[in-house]
């Protein structure tokens, strides 16, 4: 894997310039905040399905006179479907985004991603439950077309954070940043277990309703770049960067999608995070249903122990990526991570049945897991993207972030489908061996 090498000597006169080698405005305030907080929503109402598969499957099983599906093995497989559709729509959809937001206003593909994808999640899970529509194929429809609404959320969001950090503070900044994902996953897990009681429909609805609300700030308040501000703020950028008045003074022209491919190291991270995001979306889509029906924890107990690995991956984003700032490449980083993560998942799989033991293991795998796919889709993607290959002639960051994330969702899509049939046939710690072997 190539190593990536970037710039440190940074003068410091504050906090922030010594954490982050950049002064930062009011501006890179609100950018920060308010991409943080829109893709934690988004990632919020994408978690909300994992979390309430236990009462989906007794919902679906539950009718004696026609049940929507016969076992609940059956419903667990086709919620392996719809995972895995989820996903494929994901990686397409990513790959189309990256392009989008290198070409047009990412402020306003953002904002109108939230709001769709809030109402189809509505959709697919209020309303069916309220009006009792119970339909294979309509959940496939709707959670495939989620899939692909929500791929523009993480290509758009990543550009416009590549646009204010500079280069030297990426991994400070991307790591710290990267976090929301997991903070997201966090937010829907505890709206889950703590509305089940009334029904899983109202997991749901509370999760569109706050990314329904957020589109409209993050169309009205977020700024895509220092362009569309004032010139101040472009020199302000072109000094922290070193860059000429040219590059930063308009929106440069953007790469093409074959380009960005050949750029060094695409290719090779993106197979990595192929591999890496299987596992990583593993535990997303399945752990609470771990828990629940391979522990026979309470689907609510099961929700609330699950975050622990969500710790995991905020506290690794921040440390890993702020230290990788202090290193020539952040590739060693990555490496050692990845070994660790092989050791903390074969502990995992013959981990007792105690919640202060799972909590702590789950803490563990999800640091030497979660840190590295944070690193590789955030602050390593912003580094390919603005690589000195392209300074100044061609912009790229969106387009390279759907690459590699589209490639890792398609590893993860493949890992979805598998997943179910192989806990039936060969249990769950087959499951976590495979997770081991996906480790690159």
């Amino acid at each position: 894997m190539p190593t990536i090498r970037f710039r440190s000597d940074v003068s410091s006169d504050s906090f922030w310039t010594r954490i982050t080698g950049q002064r930062w405005s009011k501006h890179h305030y609100f950018v920060f905040v308010h991409t943080f907080l829109s893709y934690a929503m988004l990632h919020a109402t994408r978690k909300t399905l994992s979390t309430v598969k236990p009462s989906l499957i007794e919902t679906w099983t539950s009718n004696t006179t026609n049940p929507i599906f016969p076992t609940q093995q059956a419903a667990a497989e086709f919620l392996g479907v719809l995972d895995t559709g989820f996903l494929i729509a994901y990686a397409i959809g990513l790959y189309i985004c990256g392009i989008l937001g290198d070409n047009y206003n990412p402020r306003r593909l953002l904002a109108f991603g939230m709001m769709a994808s809030s109402i189809v999640v509505l959709c697919f899970g209020y309303l069916t439950e309220t009006f009792h529509v119970y339909s294979p194929m309509i959940y496939s429809f709707l959670w495939i077309l989620n899939g692909f609404i929500q791929s523009v959320g993480w290509p758009v969001e990543v550009s416009i954070m590549g646009n204010w950090f500079g280069h030297n503070a990426r991994g400070a900044v991307m790591g710290a940043w990267s976090s929301c994902a997991s903070v997201g996953n966090i937010i829907g897990t505890l709206i889950a277990s703590y509305t089940l009681f009334m029904g899983y429909q109202y997991a749901f609805l509370i999760a569109c309703s706050l990314l329904f609300i957020y589109s409209f700030l993050v169309f009205f308040q977020l700024p895509s770049a220092p362009w569309e501000v004032s010139s101040e703020m472009v020199q302000e950028q072109v000094n922290e960067e070193n860059l000429d008045d040219d590059e930063l003074a308009e929106r440069p022209p953007p790469i093409g999608f074959f380009r960005a491919w050949l750029l060094p190291g695409v290719i090779a991270y993106s197979l990595a995070y192929a591999c890496l995001k299987l596992v990583n979306y593993g535990f997303f889509f399945w752990l609470p249903f771990y828990l629940h029906a391979g522990l026979h924890w309470p689907e609510s107990y099961a929700d609330s122990l699950s975050t622990w690995y969500d710790v995991g991956g905020i506290v690794a984003a921040v440390l890993a990526g702020a230290f990788s700032d202090h290193m020539r490449s952040r590739t060693p980083v990555v490496f050692i991570m990845l070994l660790m993560a092989t050791v903390s998942l074969y502990i995992y799989a013959h981990s007792p049945a105690s919640y202060n033991w799972n909590a702590f293991l789950l803490l563990v795998a999800g640091f030497f897991i979660g840190g590295p796919a944070n690193m590789i889709s955030s602050s390593i993607t912003a580094d390919l993207g603005k690589c000195e290959q392209l300074r100044g002639n061609a912009e790229a960051l969106s387009t390279v972030t759907g690459i590699i994330d589209g490639t890792g969702s398609v590893g993860a899509a493949l890992g979805q489908w598998f997943i179910p049939s192989g806990q039936h046939w060969l249990g769950w710690k087959a499951v976590f061996y495979g997770f081991i072997i996906m480790i690159p």
